[in-house]
């Protein structure tokens, strides 16, 4: 009896060792599964650097953009190579086929308007995906939607036909990057929705006023603001002023001022 008795008792130490032994493990997993979860590699923020007036180059995870590409291959000294090309319009301050030709296009993909890609000899056009307004393209793990830029004033109306230019909303993952491209404060700018930052341009005869700008910032909200394309003929847009005109009516949206003119002194 007695021995039945120590039997049973190792029996019970037995498995109450084992049912511990097994929670360990079963907590050591659910620790591990949490790690993993918290490890998990995501894609850090897009940096943009402004080269001049509406040409920028975006970095993000592994992908090197340009944004309408000008001043030959010597602007982007020390800039990563582009593995795409974002062009906006036909004007020179956007489309520059000199530059495109001095920069390494080897496996690049070049994407435009139809007007611009019509423009291109057969060496860039066959690089060049054209996108219509409204279209998105989804490519390198992010997406890449085309919004029309055109003007609205009367006397501006010839510089900017609608359906002929892109402005671009890039979707980085839980990001959104508005480029407006050469516009006014179109409907279509004003009904964008969770942008994160927006470069938004300001320049008379060609595109809108500062007060037309800001505006359109304040209807759209994005979290940050970044004037380019603000020098026009003669006058420099007053950037002072947009922040100001923006921050008075939201006092949320930042405005963040680059030096979009490196080579002037203003």
């Amino acid at each position: 009896m007695k021995k039945n008795m120590l039997l049973t008792a190792s029996a019970l130490l037995i498995f109450f060792i084992s049912c511990k032994q097994n929670e360990k493990k079963q907590e050591e997993a659910s620790t591990a599964s949490e790690d993993e979860v918290l490890v998990v590699d995501t894609p850090p923020a897009a940096t943009i650097i402004p080269i001049e007036h509406a040409t920028a180059v975006i970095n993000w995870n592994t992908t090197t953009i340009y944004i309408d590409p000008v001043g030959g291959k010597a602007a982007f000294e020390g800039q990563q190579q582009p593995d795409l090309i974002f062009i906006t319009d036909i004007h020179g301050d956007h489309f520059n086929p000199e530059t495109l030709n001095e920069l390494d296009l080897d496996g690049v993909e070049i994407i435009a308007p139809e007007a611009v890609k019509q423009q291109m000899e057969e060496n860039l056009s066959s690089k060049t995906t054209a996108m219509k307004n409204g279209e998105t393209k989804e490519i390198a793990g992010f997406s890449a939607k085309a919004i029309p830029m055109y003007n609205l004033r009367e006397e501006a109306k010839e510089f900017h036909v609608k359906g002929r230019g892109n402005g671009y909303v890039f979707t980085f993952g839980d990001e959104l990057i508005y480029f407006s491209g050469d516009t006014e404060d179109i409907p279509e700018m004003r009904a964008l929705e969770n942008i994160d930052k927006a470069f938004v341009c300001m320049n008379l005869p060609y595109t809108m006023t500062v007060e037309s700008a800001a505006d359109a910032v304040l209807e759209f909200k994005p979290k940050e603001v970044y004037p380019y394309h603000y020098r026009g003929r003669p006058d420099v847009s007053d950037v002072k002023k947009f922040k100001s005109i923006v921050n008075e009516g939201d006092s949320n949206i930042e405005v963040v001022q680059l030096d979009w003119y490196p080579n002037e002194d203003y």
